[in-house]
């Protein structure tokens, strides 16, 4: 089931990213020669009207071969000779699917958990807060006096106070009173308690909102991330390839089904944000050259974009081989030691 998981998610992420491609190009008016899923042999071909459709036996790539992107071409349609920001639009759709991806997958996750709200589901028996007269359906509006506003807040307070108990200012019956319930520590949780759980409401536009801010939050932290392996301060060894995104697929799996969605989420903004670095071969390189020649002119020939895009090729693969030989050492030699 991890390997039917992983597969499925590599090809459902792969295809998104390419139909954005194809999709933009089609869009443009841009011909295009081949759609494929999969790398290697085809198991599958179709040819409808002027584009072969084909699914492959490697599961680890795809591509949307349009005429005229690796070389001259004298066709009218062909992608070298549309307009620069025609080709900027092509270059760019692929990664804006996988974030369009990223975001509708984080939306989903936040309607599925929902919003937590202030106010109290449930009291503890025994607990604190049972003692000094909580109940559920209070509406907490303050907490030692500072206004309340999301749950995040109310958990804040009270895991910091360090006195042994909080006056919590609850909205009960259209009047407020406040408790003042002893708190308890928690080590499981790491901070002190006193024994309510929120209420939680699936509503669809907090999740649009959340879904959206999650997926910038995790954006920003990826870019980080990018900045300190540039810097040395995370190691390449902490990198993962294939190998290692099935057993992070099998880890999630066993958590349940939300966790899955929430690592297609992950990798599908992973792809967008990759693709998008300024480096040959990636769509990010292609639109660098795409600016450079715009700004030079034919200083730049194709010839030599595509010597440079072909080394861009052999660094990746070489990168891809270090990073799986890393997943390697890392999760599969220790099974045999």
């Amino acid at each position: 089931m991890t390997l039917i998981y992983a597969v499925l998610i590599f090809c459902v992420l792969i295809f998104v990213h390419e139909l954005g491609h194809f999709i933009a190009a089609k869009a443009c008016g841009v011909k295009v020669n081949e759609f494929s899923i999969g790398m290697g042999p085809a198991f599958f071909k179709r040819q409808k009207k002027e584009t072969l459709y084909s699914l492959r036996v490697l599961p680890i790539g795809g591509y949307c071969a349009m005429e005229g992107e690796d070389e001259d071409s004298d066709d009218e349609r062909a992608f070298n000779r549309k307009p620069a920001w025609q080709r900027a639009v092509v270059l760019a759709a692929g990664s804006f699917m996988n974030l369009l991806t990223a975001v509708i997958l984080m939306i989903v996750i936040a309607f599925w958990s929902g919003q937590p709200t202030t106010v109290i589901d449930e009291v503890l028996d025994d607990s604190p807060a049972y003692e000094a007269g909580l109940k559920a359906g209070d509406e907490i509006v303050a907490v030692n006096g500072e206004s309340i506003d999301e749950w995040s807040e109310v958990i804040a307070i009270i895991g910091g106070s360090e006195s042994g108990s909080v006056d919590i200012t609850v909205l009960r019956d259209g009047s407020e009173m406040t408790l003042s319930p002893e708190t308890q520590y928690d080590e499981t949780a790491g901070r002190e308690k006193v024994g309510i759980a929120v209420d939680v409401e699936h509503d669809l536009f907090s999740a649009v909102g959340n879904g959206v801010k999650n997926t910038g939050d995790m954006t920003v932290m990826m870019y980080d991330i990018i900045k300190q392996l540039i810097t040395g301060e995370v190691s390449t060894q902490e990198l993962s390839g294939p190998v290692g995104i099935v057993y992070m697929v099998n880890d999630t799996a066993r958590a349940g089904a939300i966790y899955v969605v929430y690592l297609s989420a992950l990798l599908s903004l992973n792809l967008a944000v990759i693709n998008m670095l300024p480096f040959p071969a990636l769509d990010g390189g292609r639109l660098l050259f795409l600016l450079i020649r715009k700004i030079t002119g034919k200083r730049v020939t194709d010839e030599m974009e595509g010597k440079i895009h072909f080394i861009g090729i052999v660094l990746l693969m070489m990168l891809m081989i270090y990073v799986t030989w890393n997943d390697i050492v890392r999760f599969i030699a220790p099974l045999f030691s």
